[in-house]
Parts: C-alpha cells; sequence; structure tokens
C-alpha cells in the first residue's frame, strides 16, 4: 500500500514525459475503443495542471503511462480487446480522482477532441 510521502519522492517528472510524448497518438487509436474518451482527456489535462494535488497528479500520471506504453498486460495491437485493460485502470484512477478534475480540464478535453476529428 502506497503510503502519502511516496508520492512526494516519485519521479512523477519521468510519468509525465512519457504520457506527454505519447498521449496525442494513443489518444486518437483509442478513440473509438473507449466510450469515456472525453474523461481520459479531462484526466490528461487535469494531470498536466500545476494547480492538481501531487497524489492525485500521481493516480492520473500513472494511469496515463499504463495507457500509452504499448506492452502491458493486453497488447494494444489486439484489436477488439487491446484496450480492455486500459479501460480498466483508467476507469480506477478517473474515479480516484473525480473531484480533481475541473470543468476546465472537461472543456478542454471537448475542444482537443473536436479537432481530431
Amino acid at each position: 500500500m502506497a503510503k502519502a510521502g511516496d508520492f512526494e519522492s516519485h519521479d512523477f517528472a519521468r510519468d509525465e514525459k512519457k504520457v506527454r510524448d505519447k498521449f496525442w497518438r494513443t489518444a486518437k487509436r483509442a478513440a473509438s475503443h473507449i466510450p469515456f474518451m472525453e474523461e481520459v482527456v479531462a484526466g490528461y489535462y487535469c494531470a498536466m495542471d500545476k494547480q492538481t494535488p501531487l497524489k492525485a497528479k500521481g493516480i492520473l500520471l500513472a494511469a496515463l503511462a499504463y495507457f500509452v506504453m504499448p506492452f502491458d498486460a493486453i497488447p494494444d495491437v489486439f484489436l477488439g480487446i487491446g484496450f480492455t485493460d486500459d479501460i480498466a485502470v483508467l476507469a480506477a484512477a478517473l474515479a480516484a480522482v473525480r473531484g480533481n478534475i475541473t470543468p476546465a480540464h472537461r472543456e478542454a478535453a471537448r475542444e482537443a477532441l473536436a479537432g481530431l476529428q
């Protein structure tokens, strides 16, 4: 079980770099497979927001890093089922930090997704 101090010592910069580098490419591929993609993108904006509490940021960055990594429990290359493990991880993370995702994060997500189409 993680302790509060664990979040303070975690290397968020490494996770944030992974997520920033690969998020949009993965989001574009996954958009039709993840029914709550707007909330995932809002979570991305929340994770990148300097005002987001460290614990929420850590939870989101860990889930988003799992999402963008090509090799996980069920590799994303398996069409139809490849994103099922990602969906479970993202849903749990978003539920845990729902109170930290602001209307501004959600608006940015809507605008970003409109631009992807």
